[in-house]
């Protein structure tokens, strides 16, 4: 059985990650000493209050708000007043109101999101850390990022998103940063509730209910969450098919904790929720002249492509906090999913007994009339048409356990953060293929091969990640040293197609450990209203299993700016340089991979991306019960490969071309009006036209997604204060636009939606 090893692993750093966190631990216990009694105390008392007013464990808000003068780096919260403005079920959607974002639109529901963090690759979010809870969600992090699973946004209550200096604390990729998404909490006080409902075109709908309460020992929440649409495509020859989606999501919570007056507070919560994802999703396109003919239509080749996704979620947090503002939690957490996506795979357009890539047809489709008749319904040769079976189980388990504590020493406030987590995570492929001849339009069903016959492996992770901050207060100066470690074991095993019980053992096995230190500074400095703020940081993505020539993308990140805040506007305004030694790109479908394994990943080389992000919010009064809320995002992206080389993944590239799929400008803006009980938003979102591979100069047509502009609009009007009515119309403009080339010719954003509906909260 031959192995491929790049390393083995280092024995000693297990010792070191430990032997590491005992000093931390001890170090505030030895500094305390030195404290001064009055001024200690009254910072524990601070420190205690602010715990008591967000009992949320949050990883980046205190008092349920970002602190600007708490956070030394990039730091933005979406907030559930933000989110219940328009009540989106479109991750991309709410995403666009921070700046620094960028997202690549596939499906017009959000459903697969492609999520990058100043320039990073956006492909299936793998190049950020996405939690929940604080909790990793990704289906495997470590083995395989790509995320197929992403929680429903529409029962979130908030969002938080850092990047810079302040993203390291997550980790294990930070040169992006992380996203944070906040599930619903149990009630503090008594019994509440709450339920909210729409629906509208195509029979869209979204709904979400919960009742919970707390007691001064235990508390409970009960939750779910539907949403689903017919869909806005068409199918050739179908045009009564289902194009859309049906989720269901189901959640419950139990917390057991000490009284209100207890002089600890003690906790200890359960949490498990249940996904099911049933979406009639392709990754199928449009040729170009059909594009602009008719952008929702729908190939005949795409009709048997359909996903099915099962979450798992169970989840235990205990958590002890002092009167002096120390703090401990620990969280045992485990993710299960399975997935199942059957979707068009390639096609023998000439008989020859070969599978031709789909994507040929849309380079020169005006060379492939014949191929692109047999994607619009034509009949094909016998067994021509080829469905893969995308046949996947992970599962993502862990514990993490973290401290903070305050204390004086040396005339200067200290915070200090300490975390450990331990990680296992694992992705199992078993996938066959199915053989379909096109006949009159249908797909009729010839042959399938035995499972585990087009994938059988297995992808494996363990890390150890450790990580510790100390914020330091001197007069208006505040200095965030951190440094995170990050050590980590990947395994690959390949099995026979022929033994899918894998009774004979792995063909192959390959290795690869990384170890890795990633030290970070942020620092801020307040000027009455005003705080300056930089910060330098180390970036890292690991590779994944299975590719011994790919490296671990690596980066040196540094920001700058200025942030102003006072009781009429706030302002930011961060600049940002991010200096890759190495960009990896991720060999995934989504985006037409047909080199290597889907899973492979390929290195690109030194990368700077370099941007600024802008926002700013105010809002005028023009008395007490009318005033004129106004906010924007904008983003300035520049991302330039540093060198010429030619790539099977990336194709040729020259010094100075730009990466694919980064809007060089982005700008979202909401103007608003609140007048008693009624409200109205817009929200106006902009994004300059993207290139499909990288290049420089003007951009090709058959290489180009135009630039668009949509507005959406919102309102409410509040019939009691615990019942009111709600409208939204997404894409108001009704305009027409292109979101991606990827992986097989152009594909829509959504059309025109009008939803209306209500909430009722007691």
């Amino acid at each position: 059985m031959p192995t491929q090893t790049r390393r083995s692993p280092p024995d000693g750093y297990y010792r070191t990650t430990v032997s590491s966190l005992a000093i931390a631990l001890s170090a505030p216990a030895v500094a305390q000493e030195t404290t001064g009694p009055d001024d200690g105390e009254v910072r524990a008392e601070q420190i205690a209050d602010e715990r008591r007013e967000n009992p949320v464990d949050s990883i980046i808000v205190v008092g349920g708000r970002i602190d600007p003068y708490r956070i030394a780096g990039s730091a933005d919260l979406i907030d559930s007043e933000d989110l219940r403005r328009f009540d989106y079920g479109d991750v991309n959607r709410v995403l666009r109101q921070v700046p620094g974002i960028n997202t690549q639109e596939e499906d017009g529901f959000g459903l697969f999101p492609n999520i990058g963090l100043r320039g990073s690759p956006v492909e299936r979010s793998s190049n950020i850390t996405l939690m929940e809870d604080g909790v990793l969600i990704a289906p495997a992090p470590y083995a395989a990022p790509a995320a197929y699973y992403f929680p429903a946004i529409g029962r979130m209550q908030a969002v938080e998103v850092t990047k810079g200096a302040a993203a390291i604390r997550y980790g294990p990729r930070t040169i992006g940063g992380a996203v944070n998404l906040r599930s619903t909490d149990i009630p503090a006080d008594g019994l509440a509730g709450y339920a909210f409902g729409q629906y509208g075109s195509r029979d869209y709908y979204q709904g979400q209910a919960w009742v919970g309460g707390d007691t001064d020992y235990v508390g409970a929440l009960l939750e779910t969450y539907q949403q689903g649409s017919d869909g806005f495509k068409t199918i050739d020859g179908l045009p009564d098919a289902d194009t859309g989606f049906e989720r269901q999501d189901y959640r419950g919570r139990l917390a057991v904790h000490t009284a209100p007056d207890a002089p600890v507070e003690a906790r200890l919560e359960f949490v498990y929720g249940r996904s099911d994802l049933e979406a009639n999703e392709t990754y199928l396109g449009l040729a170009d002249t059909d594009f602009a003919a008719e952008p929702y239509r729908r190939y005949a080749a795409s009709q048997r492509d359909a996903f099915s996704g099962e979450h798992d979620q169970y989840r235990v947090t205990g958590s002890l906090a002092f009167s002096d503002g120390t703090r401990i939690t620990a969280t045992l957490y485990r993710n299960d999913f399975a997935r199942s996506w059957s979707k068009l795979q390639d096609i023998d357009f000439d008989g020859d007994g070969s599978f031709d890539s789909i994507s040929s047809v849309f380079v020169n489709p005006e060379d492939n009339a014949g191929a692109l008749s047999i994607l619009r319904g034509a009949d094909s040769f016998e067994g021509a048409v080829r469905i893969r079976n995308n046949n996947r189980v992970y599962r993502s388990e862990g514990a993490q356990i973290s401290l903070e504590r305050p204390f004086e020493m040396g005339g200067a406030r200290h915070n200090l953060a300490v975390s450990v987590r331990y990680h296992e995570d694992e992705e199992d492929r078993l996938q066959n293929e199915e053989f379909y001849s096109q006949i009159g339009g249908d797909l009729v069903f010839e042959r399938q091969t035995d499972l585990g016959q087009q994938a059988n492996r297995e992808a494996k992770a363990k890390a150890i990640a450790f990580y510790i901050e100390d914020r330091i207060e001197i007069g208006a100066l505040t200095l965030t040293p951190g440094l995170r470690y990050e050590g980590i074991d990947l395994t690959r095993l390949d099995y026979a197609g022929s033994d899918p019980d894998r009774s004979n053992g792995p063909t192959r096995v390959r290795q690869t450990n990384i170890d890795q230190w990633l030290p970070g500074l942020g620092a801020t400095y307040e000027l009455g209203d005003a705080i300056l703020l930089a910060g330098v940081s180390r970036g890292f993505s690991p590779p994944g299993p299975g590719n011994p020539d790919a490296r671990a993308e690596e980066s040196w990140n540094y920001e700058a700016g200025v942030r102003y805040r006072s009781d009429k506007v706030q302002v930011s305004a961060i600049g940002f340089y991010n200096d890759y030694s190495n960009l990896l790109g991720n060999c995934t479908q989504s985006v037409g991979c047909s080199v290597g394994d889907i899973g492979d990943q390929f290195n690109g080389g030194a990368v700077t991306v370099k941007g600024l992000e802008l926002s700013a919010a105010v809002e005028p009064r023009l008395s007490n019960s009318v005033s004129f809320p106004l906010s924007l995002a904008y983003t300035f992206t520049d991302a330039e490969f540093d060198s010429s080389f030619d790539s099977e993944f990336f194709g040729d590239v020259n010094e100075g071309d730009d990466l694919p799929y980064i809007a060089r400008h982005q700008l979202y803006v909401e103007a608003g009006v609140n007048m008693g009980r009624a409200a109205a938003t817009v929200g106006a979102n902009y994004v300059s036209e993207l290139r499909d591979n990288p290049g420089s100069g003007a951009v090709a047509e058959n290489e180009r997604i135009d630039d668009r502009i949509v507005f959406d609009i919102a309102g409410s009007y509040a019939l009691t204060d615990k019942f009111s009515l709600f409208a939204r119309v997404d894409n108001v403009l009704d305009n027409q636009y292109a979101v991606s080339r990827r992986p097989f010719g152009l594909r829509p954003g959504v059309p025109r939606r009008i939803v209306g509906g209500a909430r009722v909260s007691f």
